[in-house]
């Protein structure tokens, strides 16, 4: 090793052609620093990073063709920039903040939470993958069961992008330092944390990176070459809107096939279905008392009937759409601020076709009967005559009025 002493100030400008190597070398020599000539050929063959001919040079030799990146180190000075690789196998920076989710006042217990609640108090490694059409509450159940446990959460929404740097971590220059900073993956590991993997099937083969942190086993870090054990309470669960097969009626476009032997390491399978009548109406109506609207338990009802009768006739593939309970929630807020039923109902479906909205809102109508009469504004026609009404009224008093400056009036 070199007496940093002895570390010679060569200013260099960093450029992306020195992070492609250092990048490089730390997968490849994880924690080295010295490299001989047939290390560095050997660098730029398995990874096809260009080769590193700002290093070859004798100011960087430390010993018959060994070059050291440690000689490179210096201040950032303006543009020109410190490189001190000596980082290239530092210790991953950790995030201390608690990460346990807060805990949601009105929540209702429905479905499997009882299940999860167990699984994850034992404190056993059991990955757990989560199934269900979208809006039932699969994400808010795990959240929630943390909240109750006091247990850490990290939760990664997974996309076609999401790669092994998204999730494990990368390297990157922090205050000119080159360092590794870990992803969420490892973040939990270290914890004992609880890992939400998101919407996974969205995900690209990348998800793959995964396979051996899903059997529970120490993961090497092939940046820093560092083993990375999971604390006692780490486990994995996953949501998606499909079993990872795909989907095939077109509803969830962008769901991709997942690896069947990624989906095998799952231990369970978990159908999530949308809540019961009287568990619906009790999340309405706990909505309604969170948004301080007295006097709407009729209304609630009314809700969850309409919502059911839309999901039946959606299960005999009578009609393409359905009624989450995530719309219902966001119908009671949409009433909180134009307190009218039908207004809220409407903006909340009109992301719908045409059809299938005034579908939902005529149905609506049938389910409340007072609907129509209490929230009908005035027709375009009586809007019409009502204008008409105070355009002659206005007439009228033009024509009544009686200039005092007039000559009539003078003489």
């Amino acid at each position: 090793m070199i007496n940093k002493k002895e570390v010679k100030n060569i200013m260099i400008k960093v450029t992306a052609q020195h992070e492609k190597f250092i990048n490089a070398a730390g997968e490849v020599y994880p924690g080295q620093s010295e490299f001989s000539t047939s290390q560095i050929k050997n660098v730029v063959k398995e990874t096809g990073c260009p080769f590193p001919s700002w290093l070859t040079k004798k100011d960087y030799r430390v010993g018959h063709g060994t070059y050291s990146l440690e000689m490179a180190g210096i201040a950032v000075q303006n543009n020109v920039v410190d490189l001190p690789v000596t980082t290239v196998g530092a210790p991953s920076i950790i995030n201390d903040i608690i990460v346990v989710p807060e805990k949601v006042a009105e929540y209702v217990q429905f479905g499997h939470f009882k299940d999860l609640k167990t699984m994850i108090s034992s404190g056993i490694f059991f990955p757990v993958f989560i199934t269900g059409l979208s809006g039932n509450g699969k994400t808010m159940m795990v959240e929630q069961v943390c909240a109750q446990l006091k247990r850490e959460c990290y939760r990664v929404n997974v996309t076609v992008e999401t790669d092994e740097d998204d999730l494990i971590g990368s390297n990157t220059l922090v205050d000119g330092n080159i360092v590794f900073r870990e992803g969420p993956v490892l973040k939990a590991m270290r914890k004992g944390a609880v890992l939400l993997i998101d919407e996974i099937d969205l995900a690209s083969n990348k998800i793959m990176c995964l396979q051996s942190i899903l059997e529970g086993k120490p993961y090497l870090n092939k940046k820093t070459g560092e083993f990375i054990y999971p604390e006692q309470g780490f486990t994995v669960i996953a949501t998606a809107n499909t079993k990872g097969k795909g989907s095939d009626d077109g509803r969830f476009i962008g769901t991709n096939v997942l690896n069947e032997a990624f989906l095998e390491r799952f231990k369970v399978t978990l159908e999530q279905e949308y809540p019961s009548n009287a568990i619906e109406k009790k999340i309405l109506v706990k909505q309604f008392e969170k948004l301080e609207l007295n006097d709407t338990e009729e209304f609630a009802t009314n809700l969850v009937t309409w919502a059911d009768v839309i999901r039946k006739s959606f299960y005999e593939g009578a009609i393409d759409e359905l009624i989450s309970t995530r719309r219902l929630v966001a119908i009671t807020e949409a009433f909180k601020m134009f307190e009218n039923k039908l207004k809220s109902i409407e903006m909340c479906v009109s992301r719908f076709d045409s059809e299938t909205k005034s579908t939902f809102i005529d149905l609506y109508t049938k389910v409340d009967a007072d609907a129509q009469v209490e929230e009908e504004g005035p027709s375009y026609e009586e809007q019409i005559a009502e204008l008409q009404k105070q355009h002659e009224a206005e007439q009228q008093a033009q024509s009544d009025y009686e200039d005092p400056d007039s000559d009539e009036n003078i003489f």
